[in-house]
């Protein structure tokens, strides 16, 4: 039975409050441990831990960023030289981003980190409460 919409239900709100609340914790995390990054470049870096070689378009792709922003973060990313630009050899025109042993080094102490924040923030739920979240954001993603 679907539930009635009620226009003073604000989920969007909530939904917002619960990412800064996440991100800022992640981001204290981060400094505690002497993690040099953003959350911001944690998901660039992350997205790069899963898929080596990315060009800056499909980066902003999956982050769901725009790709100025994108571009910005990388040259920051760069710049510590935790990634690096290297011409795609199939499109001159195109840069694939790779991760430097540097930016590997870095994944690997910032994982135990966003794990542990993840691990906070499912406390006192279940698998199946996550596989409702899941349906809900998902739902809500494709009503927009």
């Amino acid at each position: 039975m679907a539930v009635k919409y009620k226009e003073h239900k604000n989920f969007g709100f909530l939904i917002e409050r619960t990412i800064k609340k996440i991100r800022q914790n992640l981001q204290k995390r981060f400094a505690d441990k002497g993690v040099d990054i953003t959350v911001d470049q944690w998901v660039i870096l992350d997205q790069l831990n899963a898929r080596d070689g990315m060009s800056q378009n499909e980066l902003a792709e999956c982050t769901y960023k725009d790709a100025p922003t994108v571009t910005r973060i990388i040259d920051i990313l760069c710049k510590k030289e935790l990634t690096k630009r290297v011409m795609d050899p199939n499109d001159r025109r195109r840069f694939k981003i790779m991760l430097t042993q540097e930016g590997k080094a870095v994944i690997e102490k910032a994982l135990p980190e966003v794990y542990a924040i993840r691990k906070q923030g499912w406390q006192g739920l279940e698998d199946n409460d996550y596989e409702h979240l899941m349906r809900i954001l998902d739902t809500i993603y494709k009503n927009f």
